[in-house]
Formats: C-alpha cells, sequence, structure tokens
C-alpha cells in the first residue's frame, strides 16, 4: 500500500520536512524487494522534498544513507547498545531487563523501541514537538561531536530527548540510524538512481515538457549516469545537490570536478592468470609494469591552502593513522607543487633490513582513523613508536597537480609529472618500481622479482592507448597478475560474510564455520558462493566470533540469495568482507553466485575454499562482483579446454573441518 506521505503528515510547502514523512517512506522501501520500486519510492520523496522544502533535501539524503554527512568527514555517533537502551528505559518509563527481552525475541532494536513507543499512555507524549528532519539531523550531528566529561550521559540525555518525540514508525528508524543499521535493502546506487530520477522529474516539470515513455527513460538514464558520475568524482551531497537545483543536472560535471579535500573512489584493474593474457589485451601498445605491494591502498591530498588529508580507498580520513607520513610529506615534493592529489600503496617497511613486511604487519596500527585535519593535532608521529610500525608509501600515480585535473591525461604524462615534482625520501616516500616493456621473458623474471620483494605480483598499465584515469572503475587498461593467479585460480575473493554455523568439538562456543557471498551491483544482492571452515587460528576464531556477533539478525535480508539447504545457525549483516582463495571454481546447483550467467539455472560455488584475511579497507559492495567470479570460472584451464562438455553437478559443501 503507498502511503501518501504529504497527506498523512501535514507537511506544507515551506516547512521543515517531518521526520514522519522520512520514517513513512522508509517503512514502505523496507516493505519491497523490487529495486526499481525501492528506487520509485524514495524518488517520489525526494521529488515532495525538492518541491515543498529544498533546503532539507541534503540532511534527508544523508539520514537515508545514515550518514552525519560526507564519508570522509568521519562522523560518527559511535553510541553503545546498552546506552541506546537506557534512554529507551527513560523516555518510555521501562526497565532495562524488559528491553533486553524484548530485543532477543525480536531481535531488532528498532521495532522494540516502536512497540515501546506505541505501548506507552504516559502523559506529556502528545504534547511533544513534532520531529523534523533538520532538527533531527541537527541533533545526531551535535550527539556526535559530544566528548569529554560525562559526555555518555549528554549523548542518552538528548536522544531520550528524541525519542520521547516519537510518533508511529519513527523511533524504529531513530533507533536504527543511532544503530547505524537502517535495514532496509537501500544501497547507495538506488538512493542515488532515486535522487538522478527527483531532479529529472522536477527539470522536466518547470519546463513544462512531456516526453514520451521511452524518451523519458532514456533522460533518466542519461541524467543518473551524470549523477552517478559526478557523485564518484565529488562524494558530497550537500555541493552535488545545491548545484543540481540552482544550475541543473547538465551543470555537474563542470562544477563539481575532483579537488584536493573530497577524496574519489579509485582506479581499479582486472585480474589475468598469465603473461600471455597481458600480451593478448595490450598487443602492440604500450605498457608498463609496476610491482602490486601488499598494503593498503590511499590517497594523498593537499589543498592550496596547505591543509593535508590521506583517505583510505573507501574515502576514509586515515590521517590521523599515520601521522608519521603526513609530518614527512613535505620532503617528497619539490616547491613547484602547491596542491596536488597522488594515488599510493602504504605498506610496512622495516628500516633496518629496508624491506616490506607483510600486510598483516600493518594491520596491528589502529585501524580507527582520527578525522581531525593535521595542523590542529601537530602530527609528529610520537604516538606511532608504541607500535612499532614503520611504513613506507610507494607513489604510482598524480591525479591533480597544482588547480589541474590530469585524469583525462594519459598514464604517461601523469606518471611523468608525478616524477618531474616528486622525489623520493628512501624509507619514507618511493616510486613503485617499474618497468616498461612487451618482452614476456622480461615480464615473468619481473614478476618473480616482486615476488621475491614481498610484493603480490604486478600491475600492468595502458601507457598511452585508452589510459586515462578511470575513477571507480575496473578497467581492462589496469591489470592484476598475482602469485595467486598462477596457482590455478583467476584471483583471491573478497566476499561477504552473511551466515555463521555454530562451531562443534574445540570449536564450541565460537562459530564453526561460515556462509559466504560476493556481490550483484545490478539487482545489488549478495550470493551465496561457498561455505568456508578453514585458514582460521584459534585466535582468528575468537576474534570472528566476536566481531560478527555484533552484526546478527534474526532473518536473512531479502537482498540475500541462497539456498534453502544451506541456511545457517545465524544470519548477519553485509558488514564484514574477507579475503578467501580457492583451489577452483565449479558450478553448484546450491550456489547463486553468478548464476543465470554461465548456467541458467546454476550458480558457481569455490571449491576447497580457505580464509586468507580480512579486509577491513573494502566495504561490503567493494567485494567481488558476480561478473568478476563468472569471468574467474570461464578462465580456468579446465574450462577453456573443455569441447563439448555438459557442466556437470556441482561440488559437494566444501566446507572442511
Amino acid at each position: 500500500m503507498v502511503v501518501d506521505v504529504v497527506e498523512s503528515t501535514g507537511w506544507k510547502k515551506d516547512d521543515p520536512i517531518p521526520y514522519l514523512a522520512l520514517a513513512k517512506t522508509l517503512e514502505q522501501i523496507e516493505g519491497t524487494s523490487s529495486r526499481l520500486e525501492i528506487i520509485k519510492i524514495l524518488c517520489d520523496f525526494f521529488v515532495h522534498a525538492i518541491e515543498l522544502s529544498p533546503k532539507d533535501l541534503p540532511a534527508t539524503v544523508y539520514l537515508c544513507v545514515n550518514q552525519l554527512g560526507p564519508a570522509y568527514e568521519g562522523l560518527e555517533l559511535g553510541i553503545a547498545e546498552t546506552n541506546l537502551m537506557k534512554a529507551m528505559a527513560s523516555a518510555f518509563g521501562r526497565n532495562v531487563s524488559k528491553i533486553k527481552e524484548d530485543l532477543h525475541k525480536y531481535g531488532d532494536l528498532g521495532l522494540v523501541a516502536e512497540n515501546s513507543r506505541t505501548s506507552q499512555k504516559t502523559l506529556g507524549f502528545s504534547a511533544a514537538k513534532k520531529l523534523t528532519i533538520p532538527a533531527v539531523f541537527k541533533k545526531l550531528r551535535e550527539i556526535a561531536l559530544m566528548s569529554g566529561l560525562k559526555s555518555t550521559d549528554k549523548k542518552i540525555g538528548a536522544i531520550q530527548g528524541l525519542l520521547v518525540s516519537c510518533k508511529e514508525c519513527e523511533a524504529r528508524y531513530l533507533i536504527r540510524g543511532l544503530q547505524g543499521k537502517l535495514r532496509i535493502g537501500l544501497a547507495g546506487q538506488s538512493l542515488i538512481a532515486a535522487l538522478a530520477n527527483a531532479f529529472t522529474t522536477v527539470e522536466l516539470k518547470n519546463e513544462g515538457k512531456k516526453l514520451s515513455a521511452e524518451k523519458l527513460k532514456q533522460r533518466m538514464v542519461e541524467d543518473a549516469l551524470i549523477v552517478k558520475t559526478t557523485y564518484c568524482e565529488c562524494p558530497n551531497f550537500d555541493k552535488l545537490i545545491d548545484v543540481a537545483l540552482s544550475k541543473g543536472i547538465a551543470a555537474l560535471p563542470e562544477e563539481c570536478k575532483i579537488e584536493p579535500g573530497i577524496p574519489m573512489k579509485p582506479m581499479l584493474a582486472h585480474p589475468t592468470r598469465a603473461v600471455s593474457e597481458v600480451m593478448k589485451r595490450f598487443g602492440d601498445n604500450d605498457f608498463a609494469c609496476e610491482w602490486k605491494y601488499d598494503g593498503e591502498r590511499c590517497q594523498l591530498h593537499q589543498t592550496s591552502a596547505g591543509v593535508v588529508n590521506l583517505y583510505s580507498r573507501n574515502q576514509e580520513d586515515h590521517t590521523g593513522k599515520y601521522p608519521d607520513i603526513i609530518s614527512k610529506l613535505p620532503e617528497c615534493f619539490k616547491d613547484t607543487v602547491k596542491s596536488f592529489i597522488a594515488d599510493a600503496e602504504v605498506v610496512a617497511w622495516d628500516p633496518v633490513a629496508k624491506m616490506i613486511l607483510p600486510f598483516q604487519v600493518l594491520t596491528t596500527r589502529a585501524r580507527k582513523a582520527d578525522s581531525t585535519p593535521a595542523k590542529k593535532r601537530g602530527a609528529d608521529g610520537k604516538e606511532i613508536k608504541k607500535a612499532e610500525v614503520h611504513v613506507c608509501v610507494f607513489l604510482f600515480d598524480l591525479l591533480y597537480l597544482n588547480d589541474e585535473s590530469l585524469v583525462k591525461k594519459s598514464f604517461r604524462e601523469r606518471r611523468e609529472l608525478l616524477r618531474q615534482h616528486f622525489h623520493e625520501s628512501p624509507g619514507s616516500f618511493t616510486f613503485a618500481n617499474s618497468l616498461d616493456t612487451n618482452d614476456t621473458d622480461a615480464i615473468a623474471q619481473f614478476l618473480e622479482e616482486a615476488i621475491k620483494g614481498n610484493c603480490e605480483g604486478l600491475m600492468v598499465k595502458s601507457l598511452d592507448e585508452n589510459a586515462t584515469y578511470e575513477i571507480a572503475k575496473r578497467s581492462h587498461s589496469w591489470l592484476k597478475l598475482k602469485k595467486d593467479y598462477l596457482e590455478g585460480v583467476g584471483d583471491t575473493f573478497d566476499l561477504v560474510v552473511v551466515g555463521g554455523y555454530k562451531g562443534t568439538g574445540k570449536r564450541v562456543g565460537v562459530y564453526g564455520g561460515y556462509l559466504m557471498a560476493c556481490y550483484e551491483p545490478d539487482s545489488e544482492t549478495y550470493q551465496v558462493i561457498c561455505k568456508i571452515g578453514t585458514g582460521f587460528s584459534d585466535e582468528d576464531l575468537k576474534n570472528h566470533h566476536e566481531t560478527l556477533s555484533k552484526h546478527i539478525i534474526p532473518k536473512p535480508p531479502q537482498y540475500y540469495t541462497f539456498a534453502s539447504e544451506e541456511k545457517p545457525d545465524v544470519w548477519f549483516e553485509p558488514e564484514v568482507v574477507w579475503e578467501v582463495k580457492c583451489a577452483d571454481l565449479s558450478i553448484s546447483p546450491k550456489a547463486k553466485a553468478a548464476i543465470g550467467i554461465v548456467d541458467p539455472d546454476k550458480g558457481i560455488s569455490l571449491r576447497f575454499p580457505r580464509f586468507v584475511r580480512i579486509r577491513d579497507d573494502k566495504s561490503s559492495t567493494d567485494a567481488t562482483t558476480a561478473d568478476q567470479v563468472a569471468d574467474m570460472y570461464r578462465n580456468q584451464d579446465q574450462v577453456k579446454n573443455a569441447v563439448n562438455d555438459e557442466n556437470k553437478g556441482g561440488d559437494e559443501e566444501d566446507m572442511e573441518y
């Protein structure tokens, strides 16, 4: 049933958007599994927001994606579940113990809050001031910024004040938002599509144009691509919305360009299994081979005002995680450099042996980044001495220099500018080890040298032909050739942990096995690909149990695709990503990964999967995609060499203990 959120909430033109209008919209989205219907529902809501209360649109969008501003600002609520229960108990006149009982029963603190509010008959609720989106957004930001003595008590009091004013389903989504888990199946790409469609709808209304269904669809696809591309380059909804409303969608590419201080999604590479495949892909075109470092991808930014930041591949501000890099950064560029964005890899480094250390060593540094600007912190690197994890930055690309974007230039040009304006500082900043060649023997030898140098393999990049920097894209102009590829499988996999199986024997008290899934971006679903139970130390199992227990949900979301016989003992939200190796891939009637791509009715499964490491630097939507799984299946020698051989039934459970 479609709810008219304008009429049902008394939303009037130029009034602040009622928070209840958003809550009712989220409720409708939660009730459908259709991605197209989700986009339509959200688009209609955004159209109302643009026409009635346009100044509230940025806050509305951030609340929809459960953020308090651009992701790179790093502003988070950090509210413990126990404190949310205390706030609920105070607001609704209940005991915390009773709230815990209800949580165990429903498995959703948001529903507990809604039920508690609905059944609460305490005087004063009806007289409480109605919640509005700008007021809620402002209060949530205030809560996130509270610190110091008694800040926890202040946060609980502020949350209590919001809950007292909640009506109908508002408490459900307010509490979920405070938890950081809306649980409605709204992915980022759907939100961007809905926002773009809303802009298009309003623009056409203002122009008095009526297009045919076919032309309207084409216009919406074109406009959505502009908005999506713009957001990849400038992931700031405040700026994007301001330009779209004041100047129109067509102005976005010119007005919202890349700039230092706003991180973009990085360009990614396609896997390849052999040097011969590299030669086939690039043909006679010139290309460069670089060592593929086993570290953490980063972007280094310096604004024209001299503010320096370091961002992760997910646009998180890791400036505070690497104060030693920030303090030494001026050593690596010349006086000609006023502003820049550089693409690089941070690796753990042994300054005595002058060698790269494994990725696991790098992970021992504090994972939580401090988003406080380096100037205010006076970053001097002293706190790093405690961990004694030294790092070295390997620079390999330059995307912006002195107020000019370089992403449309060729890789050869960008690399030349990098080497012209930057220089090495031994043990701190170094250019990626590279080799320009099209000799297969030289590439093979260079790959061997990279592996001996504690690297994962090689990155192979086109120098001139199709060599621009493709933001947020996995391009065939960049290929990765890892040592894992030479062992039979095209790549390791980055998979999402969606379920857990209770351990037995030595694994009692922890999860003994896990259900893993890849990501399907078109349908925004997670497709089960295998069970996994090997590769874990006792310490791993303990840590995984502690981490994943925080993400337990009572039932699988509608965007999980799995076979009924694969049902785990517990389900998890799609929050944790692991790197996984396997012996090979096979068609399986149980697996749902890439179903319909290679086989019309069966998916692809990993045989003998094995845990490698946690991928803290990746979100669930950065996981290996269904198309990548299908490509890796097809690239196996046994599949390539098969002639008129029907795909046979699947493997067994492939979970080893």
